[in-house]
């Protein structure tokens, strides 16, 4: 497969991820704000993150549509990915009580799978970015 391909693919499953988790978050942001207020990690900066998270899920997965722009958005994805991954290890690591507020098919996985799960997305995001990469630059 060519590298353009692979790129191309990755950036719009990931469009097709955060799109849907984006808008499942905003059509359901009570039930997203009491779960992050619920988080043993983000209790105290729920109310910022209910509202920013999934306006910044949105506006990335544009990003990724857009080739002048899809650089930027698989950065941006990238660096959402690795948080979110580092969240649910620290959810893991510290709490046995877990609540999610992911809908649709993430919503029937166990948070060790979503774990994976995300690993896998930010591995992808992470060799998208490699392969993209000239000498000297980026050419996404």
């Amino acid at each position: 497969m060519k590298k353009e391909v692979f790129i191309e693919i990755v950036a719009y499953l990931v469009t097709a991820l955060f799109l849907y988790t984006g808008i499942m978050k905003l059509r359901e942001y009570d039930v997203f704000k009491w779960v992050i207020s619920s988080s043993p990690i983000l209790h105290s900066v729920a109310p910022v993150v209910a509202r920013v998270v999934p306006v910044l899920e949105i506006v990335v997965s544009l990003l990724l549509v857009v080739p002048a722009t899809r650089k930027t958005g698989l950065y941006a994805a990238f660096i959402m990915m690795v948080g979110f991954t580092i969240y649910i290890g620290g959810l893991l690591i510290l709490s046995s009580k877990l609540p999610c507020s992911c809908g649709g098919v993430l919503e029937s996985m166990s948070w060790s799978q979503h774990l994976v799960f995300n690993i896998v997305v930010t591995a992808l995001l992470g060799a998208s970015i490699w392969m993209g990469r000239k000498k000297n630059s980026i050419a996404i």
